[in-house]
């Protein structure tokens, strides 16, 4: 999968956050649990995807390309989240 994003984005996202958007490559993507995102009205369709990585779930935003995805936003998830992700994939 192509992943791609806004550089300076992820410079941010790095200096803030510790995570650089490659690594949404990584995420297990065949046990992720993903829905489309209705938070808000977007110019484009946007989803968000929970999975693990290095024994942690995370967050990704992200629309999909041609060749991928682009990723918007990309962090650890929070505990709330992670009962939600737990609650969703015990129930599937």
């Amino acid at each position: 999968m192509s992943v791609s994003y806004d550089s300076n984005k992820n410079k941010r996202n790095i200096e803030q956050r510790g995570l650089n958007f490659d690594q949404v490559a990584d995420l297990d993507w065949d046990n992720a649990w993903i829905y489309q995102d209705e938070r808000d009205e977007y110019n484009e369709i946007r989803f968000i995807a929970y999975s693990m990585l290095d024994k942690r779930l995370h967050f990704v935003c992200f629309t999909e390309t041609k060749d991928g995805i682009r990723v918007i936003s990309f962090r650890k998830a929070n505990n709330r989240e992670v009962k939600r992700y737990e609650h969703e994939i015990l129930n599937r």
